[in-house]
């Protein structure tokens, strides 16, 4: 096969730490439900590993959350404790699911080290879900403890005694909605406080079952999609890998041998429950020694306090966190002095944002590109820095040696470099399957390699997200792709969101639709209406890419929870019933 057809991560990457034998970040190949993958040698085997790895860091700030510091030394014992009653008092067993849905709180990060450290998998559960569906997520998955803040369970009220619950482990806050626990459930202040900081006595391998993560569920049920330990050691091997490569192009010459670079601090904005906020935030920046800043909710002007008061240096968000945090920073006229990388993903990310980075953030930041799945454990591709400047409307290349990625045709057959085809990811970080699901499993993994229903082509080893492949317009027999679409309407200073979706249309099959909200008037966005917007378009797009309907609307798009447009119910409010 070409480059273009499968690749893996090359070594005129700038400044790549090396994977001989000896090294820190050796690769070698290793046999994994029968597939040949690549992985690093030096791999922790659990997650148990990783977080008994981070008690180095001692007194080092871990977590903040609205006045609260925990250390690492202090999250130990909590976690320790927590673990120890897991297994001692609510007959928590390897292999048992503990179900977590909650804000972003410092206790849904002692909680899911707490139950991965017994052996037990977690189960994160949506927490923009209401009652019903996180019921479902708990009976799916087979959960038995249950921990949550006060509002999901007020949520979930006369619903837990149709799941497998037994056991109710309480947080101590919630949002707005407030809520009562159950009358049996734990305070989870009553199981953290033993003095003991040692885990509990519990052998866990590589290849034992760690999470089950829910999909997004933008189109269908929520399918529960299982990673073991090698996947989320994996992951962290990988954002080591970037981390000591990004140092050494810095000039910190990071290497074999040496010490890890300087521990970053991050504003974590990403929910803990996608792998964007576990996986890509929580899991590498854990063992890095971060401190790592916790948002109740998404809020710009908070958000910049924080970064300020805490010397944020590193965070990554989706593209409309992002682009608000940057209005809010203009509007306030502050610079965000301290911030040194900005990253997106999550969802296709309009060029726009880069260039928007690069303006006010100057040479100082350098803005990054993502691309992963919740199959793949988080990110598999990555594109930042200079990279990223020059081809921005890109997700780069394998995040690292041992992540592969191919595009194939309907029938399987390679693609030709430059042409559009399915993106093929494999490696470590691939999940074992889908929860309950083995037809849905054979079909999404195949000799090892994921189909991740994402369209793409692959430029000179760089790979390019071109859509979803179900989300491709055909407009009397041309392919559409939303992405690009929406990328040229983000490049409109009127334009605050777009999103472009395809109708039913009598005579073309589908017809090209685009639902816009505005800018506020003020700075000259007033003049922006549907027939301007085309016209804009229409100077840079063909003819059959313009929209034919632009309905504006002043409230935002509909997303769900990891900031992807809910186009079907964009879809719902075009169509006529």
């Amino acid at each position: 096969m070409t480059e273009a057809q499968e690749t893996g991560a090359t070594d005129d990457q700038a400044a790549t730490p090396p994977t001989a034998p000896g090294d820190m970040f050796e690769v070698v190949d290793e046999v994994v439900d029968g597939v040949t993958l690549r992985v690093f040698k030096n791999t922790p085997r659990s997650m148990r590993d990783v977080w008994a790895g981070s008690a180095a860091h001692g007194d080092a700030d871990y977590l903040v959350f609205e006045g609260r510091r925990l250390t690492y030394r202090q999250a130990h014992a909590a976690v320790a404790s927590l673990s120890r009653r897991l297994v001692g008092d609510l007959d928590v067993a390897r292999g048992d699911r503990v179900a977590i849905a909650a804000r972003n709180l410092p206790e849904w990060v002692i909680a899911f080290w707490a139950t991965t450290s017994a052996g037990a998998v977690v189960v994160p559960l949506n927490a923009w879900w209401t009652g019903t569906e996180l019921a479902f997520g708990l009976s799916d998955s087979g959960s038995t403890v249950l921990v949550a803040d006060r509002e999901r369970l007020a949520r979930m009220e006369g619903l837990l005694a149709g799941t497998p619950v037994r056991t109710v482990i309480a947080l101590p806050e919630g949002g707005n909605a407030g809520g009562t626990a159950p009358a049996d459930a734990i305070p989870i202040e009553d199981l953290v406080g033993d003095a003991d900081a040692t885990l509990p006595d519990v052998a866990i391998g590589p290849d034992d079952d760690c999470t089950i993560m829910y999909t997004s569920g933008t189109t269908g049920r929520p399918k529960g999609a299982v990673g073991t330990h090698r996947n989320a050691t994996a992951s962290v091997m990988n954002a080591l890998y970037v981390a000591f490569g990004m140092a050494a192009r810095a000039g910190g010459g990071a290497g074999a041998g040496e010490g890890p670079p300087r521990p970053p601090a991050t504003l974590l904005t990403l929910p803990l429950f996608h792998v964007g906020g576990l996986h890509t935030v929580l899991f590498p920046y854990t063992a890095a020694g971060a401190k790592v800043a916790l948002l109740r909710r998404w809020d710009a002007a908070a958000a910049l306090d924080i970064i300020e008061d805490e010397q944020v240096n590193v965070m990554c968000g989706v593209p409309t966190t992002l682009f608000e945090l940057l209005d809010e920073a203009k509007r306030q006229g502050r610079t965000i002095e301290s911030l040194g990388s900005v990253g997106s993903g999550a969802t296709l990310v309009p060029p726009e944002l880069a260039r928007r980075i690069d303006d006010q953030l100057g040479s100082r930041a350098a803005p990054g590109n993502a691309y992963g799945l919740t199959e793949t454990s988080g990110v598999a591709m990555l594109n930042t820095g200079a990279d990223y400047l020059a081809r921005p409307e890109s997700v780069g290349r394998p995040i690292s040696p041992v992540v592969e990625v191919r595009l194939a045709s309907p029938d399987g057959e390679p693609v030709p470099d430059g042409e559009v085809g399915e993106i093929l990811l494999r490696g470590p970080i691939i999940v074992r399957g889908y929860h309950g699901r083995p037809d849905a499993t054979a079909e999404a993994i195949v000799d090892g390699w994921f189909r991740t229903g994402d369209a793409g082509r692959m430029e000179d080893g760089f790979l390019y997200v071109v859509d979803r492949l179900k989300d491709v317009i055909i407009r009397g027999g041309e392919n559409v792709y939303a992405a690009e679409v929406e990328a040229a309407l983000y490049e409109h200073p009127a334009v605050a969101e777009a999103a472009i979706v395809g109708l039913p249309h009598p005579r073309l099959g589908e017809e090209v639709a685009a639902v816009i909200r505005l800018h506020p008037t003020e700075g000259g966005a007033a003049g922006a209406t549907a027939e301007s917007l085309r016209a804009w378009l229409a100077e840079r797009l063909a003819a059959f890419k313009v929209p034919s309907v632009v309905e504006i609307t002043t409230d935002p798009l509909p997303r769900n929870a990891t900031g992807k447009v809910l186009k079907r119910t964009l879809r719902q409010t075009l169509t006529p019933s």
